[in-house]
């Protein structure tokens, strides 16, 4: 049995006391000197004693402590000067005992090691202040007390919204609890979050502040999370119509979205009256930068796309090479490579499924562009085997963001492989996750479930791919 005793009184004092009752830990023994309360508060397990003693005095608090050992003394009292002579007592009678000293007073500073000083008011501030919005919940008595623990509300507009467990954590951090409708649920990967779902995370404390602000961040239209603005980078060694062809289209998609502007930057020399006709298309959201070769781009596209505020890249097929895949992958940006077919004629947009969490991590950003453009969303269900459950999870969540957005989903389930399929089809933008099987180099099989290396093969169709966490 551990002996505690609390020097009380004043109403915060009364609450604190009442708690104690309540405890279910019978392994204390309180020593409680409430004066200001004469009736004994329910006691649980009879583990409280009230001592009616003043504890101002040296005298009467030396004769407490005499004959009871003590592991820690609680000082909850109303009256500055009656707290602190309480305090000074208690060090002359044991020094080095362990004191939670609770003060409203903020002027007040007691140089002890072994004395905590709570202050009410810094203690009610930071509990105002986590009720303001984008404001995490820190657990601050418990593990480190760093923020390695943290509560968050998954608003309805967030992209973590109907999304798995499973394809959410990682080895840096975890969704142990989920609270929903007043009921605790403790989460396996297969469990959907949903809005208004308060999620305890776990994790480094670095990495859950970046957490936090993905979880918190709204959903905004396409280019949005990754940037505002679109970047098309022109070859204009090229011929006159291929260039006039992709800058019409950039204009085109830029117009669409509403509040972005189009940054045309120049690669390589210009003949005839190319550039003439491209300052044409300059207007206040229409940029034309300066020409400039293929390794100054590659020294200044990190530093553009963060100027620029970038969020979709556009480029031809033949630019997007190995060498400068690797450089745009670093920026973990959308890319729009350019397809045989314009944009202008495209009315459906297809996503062959893969992985869980890349399904679900991009598809925010598919629903999003979908209903910017109008687009017809298609979703291809591949299973050489026919299991087509195996991908339930990616289909629940689709139809559920199909739902919030008002756009009708198309699910296609297909045993025989679709890219021959895709081949034939006209009028289809292609969604990729853009991650490192990008960069590898394509290598057709006719059986795999991975798409994303030859899918780049189909030059005849416009592609985007959409930057996943690998």
């Amino acid at each position: 049995m551990k002996n505690i005793l609390i020097l009380a009184n004043g109403n915060m004092a009364k609450h604190f006391v009442q708690w104690v009752g309540k405890s279910r830990i019978d392994n204390n023994h309180y020593y409680i000197t409430c004066t200001n309360h004469k009736e004994p508060i329910s006691q649980s397990g009879g583990n409280l004693s009230f001592i009616e003693d003043d504890p101002t005095s040296y005298l009467k608090l030396k004769n407490i402590m005499a004959d009871i050992e003590f592991i820690k003394v609680f000082i909850v009292m109303i009256n500055k000067d009656e707290a602190l002579y309480s305090y000074k007592n208690i060090r002359i009678i044991e020094p080095k005992i362990r004191i939670l000293f609770v003060s409203n007073w903020d002027e007040l500073k007691l140089n002890d090691e072994n004395t905590k000083v709570i202050n009410i008011n810094e203690l009610i501030a930071s509990s105002l202040y986590e009720e303001l919005p984008n404001v995490p919940v820190i657990a601050k008595n418990i593990g480190l007390a760093k923020g390695e623990i943290m509560e968050i509300l998954v608003s309805f507009g967030s992209s973590y919204a109907y999304r798995h467990v499973g394809s959410l954590s990682n080895r840096k951090w975890r969704i142990v609890a989920i609270y929903r409708n007043e009921k605790q649920l403790f989460p396996t990967n297969a469990t959907m979050i949903k809005p208004n779902d308060r999620i305890i995370i776990i994790g480094n404390p670095i990495v859950l502040e970046e957490v936090y602000k993905r979880i918190t961040k709204r959903k905004g239209l396409f280019p949005e999370p990754y940037g505002r603005n679109l970047y098309i980078i022109l070859d204009i060694e090229k011929n006159r119509e291929d260039i006039l062809i992709e800058v019409n289209e950039a204009v085109f998609l830029s117009n669409k979205f509403s509040k972005s502007k189009l940054y045309i930057r120049l690669l390589g020399e210009a003949e005839g009256d190319i550039l003439d006709e491209l300052k044409k298309f300059e207007t206040e959201y229409i940029e034309i930068l300066d020409n400039i070769n293929r390794k100054e781009l590659i020294e200044t596209i990190n530093y553009e796309t963060n100027h620029y505020e970038i969020g979709l890249f556009l480029i031809s097929r033949t630019m997007f090479d190995k060498s400068f895949r690797k450089i745009l992958y670093i920026e973990k940006k959308p890319i729009y490579l350019f397809g045989e077919q314009s944009l202008y004629n495209i009315s459906k947009a297809i996503i062959l499924m893969e992985e869980e969490e890349a399904m679900e991590s991009l598809s925010s950003s598919v629903f999003d562009l979908s209903e910017t453009l109008g687009l017809q969303l298609s979703l291809y269900n591949y299973d050489p085997e026919g299991d087509f459950l195996d991908k339930k999870n990616i289909i629940e969540h689709y139809e559920s963001l199909s739902k919030i957005y008002g756009l009708k989903i198309d699910i296609k389930e297909k045993k025989i492989n679709p890219i021959r399929e895709l081949r034939e089809e006209s009028d289809i933008l292609q969604i990729i996750p853009f991650n490192k099987k990008i960069l590898k180099k394509p290598i057709l099989n006719f059986f795999s479930r991975n798409f994303s290396r030859y899918f780049l093969g189909i030059k005849k169709h416009p592609q985007l791919l959409i930057p996943i966490e690998d």
